[in-house]
Formats: C-alpha cells, sequence, structure tokens
C-alpha cells in the first residue's frame, strides 16, 4: 500500500503546481495536523484515494470548517486494507487560557486518559498496525519546549502494541530535531512534514 504523508506546511509543489501523475499510485493519504482545511480538501479533490486525519495544535479552524472529503481517525482504530490505524492528535498543552480550553492541547495525564478510553478497542482490534499523532513520543525525535515535548503515553503504546509504524508532525524538520525516519523497538518512525511518500 502506498501512503502520502502530510503535515504541518502546506507543499507548494502538490497545492500551487499539481501534476497528478506522482500520485497516481497513493492508496491513502494521512495527514498529521496543522494543515489548513482547504489544503486537505484539495488533496482529497485531486487524489483518488481517501484522506485521513488527526488534529494539530493549530486546528482550532477545524471546528467551524473541517476538511471536506476528509475522515478525523481522533481517538478511533480504523482498518484500510487490512492495515489497523490509531489516530491520536494535540500537542502538550503549553497554553494557559483562563476562559476556555485551547484546542487540542493535552497534559500528559490527559493523555493517558484518551488512551484509557480506547482499551475495549484496542482488546478487540488485538492492537493496531500504524500508530498516527500529531505529536511525537517522548524522547523520540521531540523538542526540549514544553509544546513540542512528546508524550510518554505514545511510548508506553508502542512497547506494548509494537505497531510496524508510528507517523507525526509537529516537528517541522528545519527546526533540526532529528531524523525523517527513525526506528524504536521495531516500529519505523517517520516524520510526516511538508510531505512524505512511504510503501508499506
Amino acid at each position: 500500500m502506498r501512503v502520502l504523508l502530510v503535515s504541518d506546511t502546506e507543499s507548494e509543489y502538490i497545492w500551487d503546481h499539481f501534476d497528478p501523475e506522482p500520485f497516481e499510485e497513493v492508496d491513502l493519504v494521512i495527514s498529521c495536523g496543522d494543515l489548513k482545511s482547504e489544503y486537505l480538501s484539495f488533496i482529497a479533490t485531486m487524489i483518488k484515494a481517501p484522506v485521513f486525519y488527526v488534529h494539530g495544535n493549530h486546528d482550532a479552524q477545524y471546528e467551524v470548517k473541517p476538511p471536506g472529503g476528509c475522515d478525523s481517525i481522533e481517538d478511533k482504530i480504523v482498518t484500510y486494507k487490512g492495515f489497523r490505524i490509531l489516530g491520536l492528535g494535540g500537542s502538550q498543552k503549553y497554553s494557559n487560557t483562563h476562559n476556555s480550553r485551547p484546542p487540542y492541547q493535552y497534559t500528559e495525564r490527559e493523555m493517558q486518559r484518551r488512551i484509557l478510553k480506547l482499551k475495549p478497542k484496542l482488546f478487540f482490534s488485538k492492537g493496531f498496525d500504524i500508530l498516527v499523532t500529531h505529536a511525537p513520543a517522548f524522547g523520540l525525535g521531540d523538542g526540549e519546549d514544553l509544546c513540542h515535548t512528546g508524550f510518554k503515553a505514545f511510548n508506553t503504546l508502542l512497547d506494548k502494541y509494537k505497531p510496524k509504524y508510528m507517523f507525526h508532525g509537529h516537528m517541522h524538520m528545519h527546526f533540526g530535531q532529528g531524523k525523517r525516519v527513525s526506528e524504536y523497538n521495531g516500529t519505523k518512525i517517520i516524520d510526516a512534514f511538508n510531505y512524505y511518500i512511504i510503501d508499506i
């Protein structure tokens, strides 16, 4: 299965100079967050494949205008072409807002609670093959500031279920926070910044 990963910054190559030929064999598009709703809608129109997404910490716009033709996989396990895909968007909570909760920002404990609620689904699906997140796992290509610190809860998921892949965004490769592709205990981890095509 050929998967197009997108995250964090809209690619001029895709949006402004779209050439369908390089994407003809794409079977699935996965967004790891922080992209304009219109951009994902464009991809869903131009590439004949389902578009799955999780939210980034800057995706409050989705509350008003979700990307058309795309499916949120937040807090879900979806199966596509035999691959079980788990989606957990958002970043560490770094904004101090007194009047309202910052959208798609979570403390470590809140992320743990989200995962705990998924326990029955994880049991019945017998785990998952692909973890899709916005933030990385702790110590695996994350940053030192609170906003870009990874979730330890993701490490626990990787240790317990040993998925084949983890796709994340948030780090923006120009931050210099590690490699595009890395590995952790048999899980291939890919930073989806801009766009990346992988055959799985």
